[in-house]
């Protein structure tokens, strides 16, 4: 791709890239430290968020198994927690505070809270405007003209749609991160010492969904110049 063989491509990219890799082996470390850290209750992720669910009337939210490392998410569209290998039946810190975490989305869900409304309203078009937004965007910008240029900002703001995403999933997360840390309080699933240890692990969580805001962002910044520079 032209992208590749430009030095500001270069320059911008590979300090987000950076991030996004210290961001993954951040939670990753994180993680697999806190999994070998038992919760002095014994609870497995899935019984505390079981428990964080039934204590806010949300009985009805199924709490299902899926496979994966942490592919641990909320479904809102099918009132379904579901909690990845490591979580579901481990009964360690980081299990229990991830399971906590998807919890708190579900409390959003049931607050009809603003930016997860947004968000899951949004998940069709980034869906397909991540993919074919970069496309549509470089086939104008190799064409002539007003037709070119207009070609290029539809693709342009196709992608932009991920940036803005990527935007929106920030409170997103950080509010379900709080309210899992006040859920694992309010029912004494963990001591205040045991939620000081998940706070590392989710701050470390929160860290990559920044960097992929960055990311997003950079490369639409990047795209903008590109089709400024090539109209100059």
């Amino acid at each position: 791709m032209y992208w590749f063989y430009d030095p500001l491509f270069l320059i911008i990219s590979i300090p987000a890239l950076l991030l996004g890799l210290w961001a993954q082996f951040r939670v990753q470390s994180a993680f697999r430290k806190y999994s070998r850290v038992r919760a002095a209750t014994g609870v497995t992720g899935a019984q505390a968020a079981r428990r964080i669910l039934d204590a806010n009337g949300l009985e009805s939210v199924a709490v299902e198994r899926v496979g994966g490392m942490l592919t641990d998410h909320y479904d809102p569209s099918h009132k379904t927690l579901r909690l990845s290998d490591n979580v579901f039946a481990t009964p360690s810190l980081a299990a229990v505070g991830v399971a906590a975490h998807e919890a708190g989305h579900a409390l959003q869900d049931k607050l009809h809270y603003g930016p997860l409304r947004l968000r899951s309203a949004m998940v069709p078009a980034v869906s397909f405007g991540s993919w074919l937004g970069p496309i549509i965007f470089m086939v104008g910008f190799f064409m002539a003209g007003a037709f070119g240029d207009t070609i290029a900002l539809v693709g342009l703001v196709l992608f932009g749609l991920t940036a803005v995403f990527a935007l929106v999933t920030l409170p997103v997360e950080f509010d379900a991160s709080r309210r899992a840390k006040q859920q694992l309080a309010s029912t004494g699933l963990l001591s205040a010492p045991e939620i000081q240890v998940v706070d590392k692990v989710l701050d470390a969580a929160a860290l990559t969904y920044v960097a992929a805001a960055v990311q997003a962002i950079v490369t639409l910044l990047y795209y903008v110049s590109l089709l400024a520079r090539s109209r100059d």
